[in-house]
């Protein structure tokens, strides 16, 4: 895959420990969203790996663990994985 291609790969992919958090510091999901200022179903949704949060929001989850972001949030580009499997 050229370099052009893999630029409009939108099949990027990030999890993310926000429910082991959120236990560790034995919150709700309602608890957590009330602290964040989004609905339950939105950290429902992070969880799940259905929605994606803003930087702005994926910051204020860590702050809230007294984490870095990159604890909570785990980046994953499933062509690097193919690139290496390839090799």
């Amino acid at each position: 895959m050229d370099i052009t291609t893999r630029n409009m790969d939108t099949s990027l992919q990030m999890k993310n420990r926000v429910r082991v958090y959120r236990a560790i510091h034995d919150l709700t999901q309602e608890e957590l969203a009330k602290k964040i200022g989004v609905t339950r179903q939105t950290v429902l949704a992070i969880e799940k790996g259905k929605y994606s949060p803003s930087l702005d929001l994926a910051f204020k989850i860590a702050k809230i663990f007294g984490v870095k972001i990159e604890e909570i949030f785990i980046y994953e580009d499933p062509q690097e994985k193919n690139d290496v499997e390839g090799i």
